[in-house]
């Protein structure tokens, strides 16, 4: 299967596997596809261990990185040396704690939550001032082919830069006007990620975007991304004129993935009416499987979510507690609403290979209408 996208790459399946796990990245990559990694979740130094492993495993095979590029958020500049007491009004600590202690969740060690905050805030985490460091890191490795935007338009100077390195520019979009930003950016190819998909997402639902991205946008690369997770939502996909998909919540149920074994029965005893959009975590709408922590701040009286990155910086510390302590009601994770499909744990190279065959059980089937 060659197109555009694998061409430009040097892969041979168009599946693009996000993940914030390396070894998914690396068994994508390996099964033919590409792994892309999430910078998210990491600190500068410890993004820099995970590619150092990413390179070592993945046997000279193409990856990418994806970063986050806000274009809405709170300055944290004059914060950063600040407690989290200092950034974060009363109330919204006071309702997260009531919140832990009804579900008995244990403290962090003292130590360890003040880190974490001071390190988020010294870092200007969730800010471009995070974006640049995480992409010093990316440019010192000559495995990374590929440059993701996970939200905004990546800076012109950032896009020149990659490109001078030979790494290729793709971004997400929830509109065409997005996808029209993004090609302006100066970015190779788009991702047009529906309402469905997990973490952070637009308003406009996979079967409406994606022909609407790929009819404005004309020659230009566009994947789809949200609700596949099957060779024939991949052959849906690529019949709208998507040259390649990006998945992301079919990973999460993987051997190779590093989620919490309650996170992952969670997932594959869910089904798609799971899920929600929330700013509970990021403060900015993402789907996520719903929880008691997000039924707790969609309920009546709880406080509006603050600003990026205000409000991850209240729940990352309340989410490693919930972590820490296996809490079944609180846990979670971002995923898309393909929840509802997923039954089984099965490895990477088991994902790609039922894609491919179900995808081809599709072609021929569409083909033999055609003939009828």
């Amino acid at each position: 299967m060659r197109t555009k996208i694998c061409e430009m790459l040097g892969i041979e399946i168009p599946v693009f596997a996000f993940s914030h796990c390396r070894d998914v990245v690396v068994a994508a990559s390996k099964a033919g596809g590409i792994g892309v990694f999430g910078a998210e979740m990491f600190t500068p130094e410890q993004f820099e261990l995970e590619l150092k492993w990413i390179e070592e495993n993945i046997d000279g095979r193409p990856y990418g990185i994806d970063v986050i590029f806000p274009t809405t958020y709170q300055d944290m500049s004059a914060w950063k040396d600040a407690s989290l007491e200092e950034v974060i009004p009363a109330t919204h600590r006071d309702f997260v704690e009531d919140l832990l202690n009804k579900h008995s969740v244990a403290h962090l060690p003292e130590d360890e939550e003040e880190d974490m905050v001071r390190e988020r805030l010294s870092r200007g985490r969730g800010t471009p001032v995070e974006a640049a460091s995480m992409l010093e890191v990316a440019f010192k490795f000559a495995g990374v082919k590929l440059l993701v935007s996970a939200v905004g338009a990546p800076p012109r100077e950032a896009v020149e830069r990659a490109h001078r390195a030979g790494i290729k520019v793709g971004g997400m979009v929830g509109a065409v006007e997005h996808a029209q930003r993004q090609r302006d950016a100066g970015v190779d190819f788009v991702v047009a990620q529906g309402y469905e998909a997990g973490g952070h997402t637009g308003e406009i639902g996979t079967m409406v975007l994606t022909p609407s991205v790929v009819q404005a946008m004309g020659d230009f690369p566009v994947l789809a991304a949200g609700g596949i997770a099957s060779g024939r939502q991949m052959a849906a996909a690529m019949a709208m004129g998507a040259q390649g998909v990006w998945c992301g919540s079919v990973w999460l149920p993987t051997v190779e993935s590093d989620l919490l074994p309650e996170v992952k029965a969670k997932l594959l005893a869910a089904k798609s009416q799971d899920t929600l959009r929330t700013r509970a975590y990021t403060g900015k709408p993402a789907r996520v499987l719903k929880s008691g922590w997000s039924d707790a701040w969609e309920a009546e009286g709880a406080p509006k979510p603050l600003m990026r990155p205000l409000q991850h910086l209240l729940s990352r510390p309340a989410t490693k507690r919930i972590e820490r302590a296996r809490s079944k009601t609180l846990i979670s994770t971002p995923v898309g609403q393909v929840v509802g499909q997923f039954r089984h744990e099965l490895t990477v190279k088991q994902v790609y290979a039922e894609m491919i065959s179900e995808f081809i059980d599709a072609v021929e089937g569409m083909t033999r209408l055609l003939e009828s």
